[in-house]
C-alpha cells in the first residue's frame, strides 16, 4: 500500500500525531510505503523514528515553487497513492489530495471539504460547537478508519547521535550540570499572545527554582522568542538560569536537551508535548485553550488554569484586554506545583 499522510502544521499537534503514525506502521507493515507531508520547519521532529519511509515538505506560502501546491500535486500523481489520510482539517489539503489523485481520501468533514473525501469522519459536537475531544484521540480515529486496531495514546519521539552530540555541546557551552538537576521553562506560544505567561513571572520562577531548589534552569525558545528568553535570564538575577537563545535552535537539539531535563514548566505550546513524548512531567499554564484538547492518560501532567467565565475563549489575543487567565496564575501557585512534583519524584526514587 502507498499511503500519503498530511501531517499537522504545529509542533505540538505533530507530536500528538505520533501514536497514529505508530499505529499505521504496525498495521500496514514494513512493506507499505508511508509518506508524511509536512511543513519544512517541522522536518527534524520525527527524525530518529521509523514510521515514515519519506518526508515530503509542503508550504503554500513558500517562495520556492518546489514547495507549493502545484509541485506537490504533480509529485503525488507520479507516486499514485492508494490513499491519503488527512490529519489536517483544512479545505486546501483535501483539495490537494483530490487533485493528487489519491484513490481514497480519508479525513474529518470540516471546512466545506466533505465532497472531496471518500472516507468521511464526522467530528463530535456539543450542540453546534465542536466537542472538546482530545487531539490524540481524534487522530487515532483517523487511523481506525484505515483498519488500524486500538493503539496506546502514548506520545513518542526519538533523538539521533547527532542530536545528542549537539546537546552535549550546549551543556558544555552553558555550563549546565549533567546530574539531572535541570528544569526547563518554555515561555513561547506560536498561537498568539493569549497563551503567554508574563516574562517577569517566568523570571521570578526561574530564580526561585535555581536558588531554593538547587536546580539549573534552561529557558527554551524558538527563533522568534530569543529576546524573551534572554530577558527571563536577565531578570532572574541567578547564575544558574540559562537560555537557548544563543545556542542551536533546531528541533533535534531541542529534543535532546528536553530529554535530559527533570521536568518542564510551559505555556500551552509545542515543546510541552515534546517533553511528554520523552516521559517528562509537565506543568502547563492554560488560559485561552482548555486542557481537554490535549488530555492524555499516559502523561504525568499538571494542568493549571483559573476558574473564570472567559477561560478557554480560544482567542489569539485577550478579547477583554485584561489577560487575567494568565496573569492570575501567580508565581507562588506555579512554584508550589514544581516543589510538589520534585518531591513526588524523590519519593518514587526512594521507594
Amino acid at each position: 500500500m502507498k499511503l500519503a499522510v498530511f501531517l499537522p502544521n504545529w509542533l505540538g499537534d505533530l507530536t500528538m500525531a505520533t501514536p497514529t503514525l505508530r499505529a499505521l506502521r504496525r498495521h500496514l507493515g514494513p512493506q507499505a510505503n508511508l509518506v508524511g507531508i509536512l511543513r519544512p520547519y517541522l522536518a527534524g521532529i520525527l527524525v530518529g523514528t521509523d514510521w515514515l519511509d519519506e518526508q515530503w515538505y509542503f508550504d503554500p506560502w513558500s517562495s520556492s515553487v518546489g514547495l507549493r501546491g502545484a509541485a506537490l500535486v504533480r509529485r503525488m500523481r507520479r507516486r499514485q497513492f492508494d490513499a491519503a489520510l488527512l490529519l489536517t482539517n483544512s479545505f486546501r489539503t483535501a483539495l490537494l489530495a483530490y487533485l493528487g489523485q489519491a484513490r481514497e481520501r480519508i479525513g474529518y468533514v470540516r471546512d466545506g471539504r466533505g465532497l472531496l473525501l471518500s472516507g468521511k469522519l464526522y467530528p463530535r459536537r456539543d450542540g453546534r460547537r465542536l466537542a472538546a475531544v482530545p487531539t490524540v484521540e481524534s487522530y487515532l480515529e483517523s487511523a481506525h478508519a484505515l483498519g488500524c486496531p486500538k493503539e496506546s495514546p502514548r506520545l513518542e519521539l526519538a533523538t539521533t547521535s547527532a542530536d545528542e552530540a549537539s546537546a552535549d555541546a550546549v551543556f558544555r557551552a552553558l555550563g549546565l550540570r549533567d546530574d539531572g538537576r535541570l528544569i526547563a521553562l518554555n515561555c513561547g506560544g506560536a498561537y498568539g499572545e493569549s497563551k503567554f505567561w508574563p516574562v517577569e513571572y517566568f523570571a521570578e520562577l526561574a530564580g526561585r527554582i535555581a536558588e531554593r531548589l538547587d536546580h539549573d534552569v534552561l529557558v527554551l525558545c524558538g527563533s522568534e522568542e530569543c529576546e524573551t528568553a534572554r530577558e527571563v535570564v536577565r531578570l532572574s538575577d541567578s547564575a544558574r538560569v540559562f537560555s537557548m537563545a544563543d545556542q542551536p535552535l533546531d528541533l533535534g537539539t531541542a529534543k535532546a536537551c528536553v530529554r535530559r531535563t527533570r521536568a518542564i514548566v510551559s505555556t500551552d505550546s509545542g515543546l510541552r508535548h515534546v517533553a511528554a513524548a520523552f516521559g517528562k512531567p509537565t506543568i502547563t499554564l492554560f488560559g485561552s485553550m482548555l486542557p481537554a484538547w490535549s488530555e492524555n492518560p499516559t502523561q504525568h501532567a499538571v494542568n493549571m488554569l483559573l476558574d473564570l467565565d472567559c477561560i478557554g475563549c480560544r482567542r489569539r489575543t485577550c478579547p477583554k484586554k485584561h489577560h487575567r487567565c494568565m496573569r492570575g496564575l501567580t508565581v507562588d501557585m506555579v512554584y508550589a506545583e514544581v516543589v510538589k512534583l520534585l518531591q513526588q519524584g524523590e519519593a518514587a526514587s526512594a521507594a
